[in-house]
C-alpha cells in the first residue's frame, strides 16, 4: 500500500488509501510519534515497524497551560503577480464581492417574519435564537457579531427586524451600531405595525433600489479579506487542502491582502508555530492570551481541554489533538501574524490575523463573517454542507469525496497527493468567486449563522 511520510524526521507515513499511520520504524512505549516533522504525542504500548498508530496506541502529550518564550522567526513570502478581481465600491471605500440584501435579525422571536420576508423578496435571512434572555459578556457578544453583520459590505442593503421589546431592541442596538447609512441600513420593529410584513417588503424594496445603484469595476486582490476554516478534517487534511489554503494565505498577504484563521481549540499543540511569527512582541502576548484565555473557558467549565479530535476526525485518521492542530494551523501559510481579534472585531491590518473562537463550525463561520471576511475557505475531509452568509468554499482533502459529494465541494486538492501544484489553479478559482460565479452553498441556498454563548440564559 503507497505510503506518504510528510517530514524528513518522521517516524509514520500515513497510508494513501485511507489516511491513517503506520510506523515506518519500530517505536518503544513512551517515545514520541513524529509527523509533520513534530511529536503528535507518545506511543502507549510498543510499536512495531509497519504497525497502525492511531488511538490504540497512541496518546496526547498535551496537558494544562503552558508557559511559552517569543522566539521570533520570519519567512519570505511569495512573490506574485498584481492579481485584479471585480467588485462593488462601498461609499466609505470597502468592497463587496457580492450584492445582496440581507435581513438582521435583533432577536430570534422574529426569525420566521424574516424567513417570510425573505421568502417574498429574495433578501437573505439569517435566524438566530438570541438577543433577549442574555446577561453580560453573552448579549455583548450578540450584539457585536450582528453589528458585524449588519456593516458587512457583501451586502448590498440591510434591513434590521426587531420585535420591540427584546433586550437587544432597535434603540439599544443602535447606539451599538453607530452612524449607518439611511439608505443602505432600514429598520423594523415588527409590534409597531399592523402589517409587519407588509412594511417588512416596502423596506426591502426601498434596499433594492439601492443596492442596484452599485456595479462591480476592477479593484487589486488587495482589497480581498478571506476567513480560513476546516471542519470534518481527516489525515490528508494536513497534506492537501490545509496546505493549499496556506499557500493562498502567503499569495494573498503577499499581494497585500488579509487572511483571518480561527479554531483557537485547534490551535492547541500547535500555538508555538503561531507565536513565532507574531510581528512583535506585544501581538506574540496577545496570541498567548488568546490561548490561554480560550484554555481558561474550558476549565472555567471543569471540561477537559484536549477533548478532541471528534469521532469523525478519528475516523479519518487523526488521533490527537497535536495531529489535528499542526494540520489546521497550515491554513496560515508562514505568513507573520499582524493581528489578534476578538468576538466582533473587525480586520483593519493586512496580513495573517488571528481570531478567538471555538473550533464548531457554525460558530466559527459566523466569526469571521462578522471580521469582515468576504469568503470563507473551508477544508473538509468528510464533507459537510454548511454555508455562511459569504461564499463558503468548501476544498475537499481526497479525491473520493471530491466524486462523492460533488453536489458540496467547490475545488479538490486531492491531486496535491500525486505531487500536483495547485496554487495558481486555486487562486484563479477564487478570483472567479469573488467576481461572481456562485459556491455550491450558495447555489444550494445554504447559508446560516450561530452565534456563541457561555453564560446564563433567563
Amino acid at each position: 500500500m503507497k505510503q506518504l511520510r510528510i517530514h524528513p524526521s518522521d517516524n509514520v507515513a500515513v497510508e494513501v488509501a485511507n489516511g491513517h499511520k503506520v510506523a515506518l520504524c519500530d517505536i518503544k512505549t513512551g517515545e514520541n510519534v513524529i509527523k509533520y516533522g513534530f511529536p503528535i504525542g507518545h506511543a502507549t504500548k510498543d510499536i512495531g515497524e509497519g504497525e497502525r498508530v492511531h488511538t490504540d496506541n497512541l496518546k496526547t502529550n498535551l496537558k494544562d497551560k503552558l508557559t511559552y518564550i517569543y522566539h521570533p522567526r520570519i519567512f519570505e513570502l511569495p512573490d506574485v503577480p498584481e492579481y485584479t478581481i471585480n467588485a462593488y465600491v462601498r461609499n466609505n471605500g470597502e468592497i463587496g464581492i457580492r450584492n445582496d440584501i440581507w435581513i438582521v435579525n435583533t432577536v430570534g422571536c422574529v426569525n420566521k417574519i424574516g424567513e417570510k420576508l425573505s421568502a417574498l423578496t429574495g433578501a437573505l435571512s439569517f435566524p438566530h435564537p438570541y438577543g433577549c434572555s442574555q446577561l453580560g459578556d453573552d448579549h455583548g457578544v450578540t450584539q457585536k457579531i450582528l453589528k458585524g453583520l449588519v456593516q458587512h459590505p457583501n451586502a448590498g442593503g440591510v434591513l434590521v427586524l426587531g420585535l420591540g421589546c427584546e433586550n437587544n431592541n432597535i434603540a439599544s442596538f443602535k447606539e451599538v451600531l453607530g452612524e449607518v447609512d439611511e439608505r443602505r441600513v432600514k429598520f423594523l420593529n415588527a409590534q409597531d405595525f399592523e402589517d409587519e410584513i407588509g412594511e417588512g417588503v416596502r423596506l426591502i424594496e426601498e434596499l433594492k433600489a439601492y443596492a442596484v445603484s452599485f456595479t462591480r469595476q476592477p479593484v487589486p486582490v488587495s482589497k480581498l479579506k478571506a476567513g480560513l476554516k476546516c471542519g470534518g478534517s481527516d489525515g490528508f487534511s494536513g497534506i492537501t487542502a490545509n496546505p493549499l489554503i496556506g499557500q493562498f494565505s502567503d499569495m494573498l498577504i503577499a499581494a497585500g491582502g488579509s487572511t483571518v484563521l480561527t479554531e483557537v481549540p485547534e490551535m492547541f499543540g500547535a500555538e508555538t508555530i503561531l507565536m513565532d511569527r507574531c510581528v512583535d512582541e506585544a501581538v506574540f502576548e496577545k496570541t498567548v492570551c488568546l490561548v490561554n484565555d480560550f484554555k481558561d473557558y474550558y476549565i472555567r467549565h471543569g471540561q477537559e481541554i484536549y477533548e478532541n479530535p471528534s469521532p469523525g476526525n478519528k475516523a479519518g485518521g487523526i488521533t490527537t489533538l497535536e495531529e489535528k492542530s499542526l494540520g489546521c494551523t497550515q491554513k496560515g501559510g508562514r505568513a507573520p501574524v499582524v493581528d489578534v481579534l476578538t468576538y466582533g472585531d473587525r480586520v483593519t491590518k493586512n496580513g495573517l490575523n488571528l481570531l478567538t473562537g471555538p473550533g464548531n463550525d457554525m460558530v466559527a463561520v459566523t466569526n469571521l463573517v462578522a471580521a469582515g471576511c468576504h469568503m470563507v475557505l473551508f477544508s473538509t475531509g468528510r464533507g459537510t454542507p454548511l454555508g455562511g452568509p459569504v461564499p463558503t468554499v468548501k476544498i475537499a482533502t481526497n479525491d473520493m469525496l471530491a466524486e462523492k459529494k460533488g453536489n458540496w465541494i467547490d475545488f479538490n486538492a486531492g491531486p496535491m497527493l500525486a505531487g500536483k501544484d495547485l496554487a495558481e489553479e486555486f487562486m484563479q478559482y477564487i478570483i472567479r468567486v469573488a467576481n461572481g460565479e456562485e459556491t455550491c452553498n450558495e447555489r444550494n441556498g445554504y447559508r446560516e449563522i450561530a452565534i456563541f454563548k457561555d453564560g446564563v440564559t433567563l
